[in-house]
């Protein structure tokens, strides 16, 4: 057995380069990436992502006003938001989502973020501010502005779209439990960003977040049922509503410290999924991020009722390790985590702050994750995540930046109608729906750059053709940059870079 775990380790060494940064020190050896100015561009991209009206300190200049009426529909404020990729459609589920990891980053890595704490916490605000408009009534949540369909078969700028804005909504006869309990752990992340800088607003996110909540829990049921021809095939969620309420109710805990949160987890986390085998996190399954948030309530406040979910953690830790218990992940030749071919990035981004994550917890705990009969230090997990960031910010073999405007070679043809159109400021005149079509089917450069963006990714064998009609690959999406937030905070400040 010693020598078994002796060539585990070996092996181990041999896929992962040593890291011996610790939580908040500062990395002994100079930095081969610029952390700090990808940290910088992946919050910038989200003032890329904005609809409604922008303010006067808008940044992405190339982009204007759009969506000023969204909600007019149905007699409802839905001004603002944002678009999730490369549409002109604001998608609730993915924003949602996308709103509690940028909250998470900026609670686990925000004090280290310096000048960029303001801009994340704008990125943040865009977003409640829309959600708060979107929960306004009881009992219903107004979860879809604009009919994807028609909206995917014109290639226009959101400055000009004339597709039906179109209000979708779940409310008690037509339930959405998986997106009422996404946009309740949204506000109730939230809630904790804006505590103490504004204290007023934060006691409205997390009011909103405890109403939401309960409207989830009481009325079951999936909006992929009820709404299934507009959400569908875009972001119908297949993972069902359990993850979503175990998530929920983690992010309540942590927001309110109200028992009945923690009791709801004690009672219902094994019929919700807590132990499951589910190792892939992102806008869809939320089970592998609700059992490393809660592994922090047992490791760092010394909830011992919350014993279990150390073990569910390392479960997923151990899923990530070549040759270890559990091991189910798979990486390309040149050693980036793949799960699968439509947008993988997002999950190498979730996946990388998960365990940078899991390593702070770990370390405040003076302990380390167990994969059968070997130990997995934080040292290792930060390694890990260092190596998948890497890989992101140009170490693999094509040597290419997959953020665009970070580094020298990055993708050019990224598969997002604002970007690829000329700007409202270079072509004045609306240019018409299908008439798009030629520009996304060019091989010409965006005119735009959308910096800070990061596409979906390279194929599983690191191959990336830099083309604007391959979605899979050139997308990029709001709730891939929002974990890689943290993950850049956390490494440009061990490296001394902030």
């Amino acid at each position: 057995m010693a020598a078994l775990t002796t060539l585990f380790f070996l092996t181990l060494l041999c896929f992962f380069p040593c890291n011996n940064a610790h939580p908040f020190h500062r990395h002994p050896r100079t930095a081969h990436h610029n952390y700090r100015d990808a940290l910088t561009k992946s919050i910038l991209f989200f003032e890329g992502q904005r609809s409604g009206r922008l303010p006067s300190n808008q940044r992405m200049t190339w982009r204007r006003n759009s969506g000023l009426s969204d909600g007019a529909a149905m007699k409802v404020d839905l001004v603002g938001g944002y678009y999730d990729a490369g549409d002109n459609v604001k998608f609730g589920f993915p924003m949602a989502f996308t709103t509690t990891m940028l909250s998470w980053s900026v609670l686990e890595f925000g004090g280290l973020m310096k000048g960029e704490l303001q801009n994340a916490k704008q990125a943040v605000r865009w977003a409640t501010d829309y959600l708060l408009k979107a929960t306004v009534h009881p009992d219903t949540i107004y979860v879809q502005v604009g009919d994807a369909n028609k909206d995917h078969a014109c290639w226009e700028r959101p400055e000009d779209m004339d597709t039906p804005r179109s209000v979708f909504k779940v409310d008690k006869n037509n339930p959405g439990t998986e997106v009422a309990a996404e946009t309740a752990a949204a506000l109730a992340a939230a809630s904790l960003v804006f505590r103490r800088s504004d204290p007023i607003y934060s006691k409205i996110l997390v009011r909103r977040a405890m109403r939401v909540f309960e409207f989830a829990d009481k009325y079951r049921g999936s909006y992929s049922t009820g709404l299934k021809k507009y959400v569908c095939p875009f972001y119908c969620s297949y993972s069902g509503y359990q993850d979503e309420l175990l998530w929920g109710a983690a992010w309540l805990q942590r927001a309110t410290k109200n028992p009945k949160y923690l009791n709801y987890i004690q009672v219902n986390g094994q019929t919700l999924g807590a132990g499951e085998f589910d190792n892939t996190f992102g806008w869809d399954n939320k089970h592998v991020g609700a059992r490393i948030l809660l592994s922090k309530a047992f490791l760092v406040q010394k909830m011992k009722s919350l014993h279990d979910y150390k073990g569910h953690a390392d479960n997923f830790i151990c899923s990530l390790i070549p040759g270890a218990s559990f091991s189910s992940t798979k990486y390309t030749p040149g050693g980036l985590l793949f799960k699968m071919s439509d947008s993988n990035m997002q999950y190498v981004t979730s996946t990388s702050f998960l365990l940078l994550t899991y390593a702070k917890y770990l370390t405040s705990a003076h302990m380390v994750a167990n994969c059968g009969g070997a130990t997995i230090t934080p040292k290792t997990l930060r390694s890990i995540a260092k190596k998948q960031v890497d890989y992101l910010l140009g170490d693999n073999p094509l040597k290419m930046s997959y953020m665009v405007g970070y580094g020298g070679r990055y993708p050019k043809r990224i598969h997002h109608r604002g970007s690829s159109l000329p700007s409202i400021e270079a072509h004045p005149a609306k240019i018409q729906c299908s008439a798009g079509f030629s520009v996304m089917n060019s091989a010409a450069p965006n005119p735009n750059l959308l910096i800070g963006a990061v596409v979906g990714g390279p194929d599983q064998n690191d191959r990336f053709p830099d083309q604007r009609s391959d979605y899979e690959q050139s997308e990029p999406a709001t709730y891939t940059n929002a974990p890689l937030v943290g993950s850049l905070a956390y490494l440009a400040h061990s490296f001394g870079q902030l």
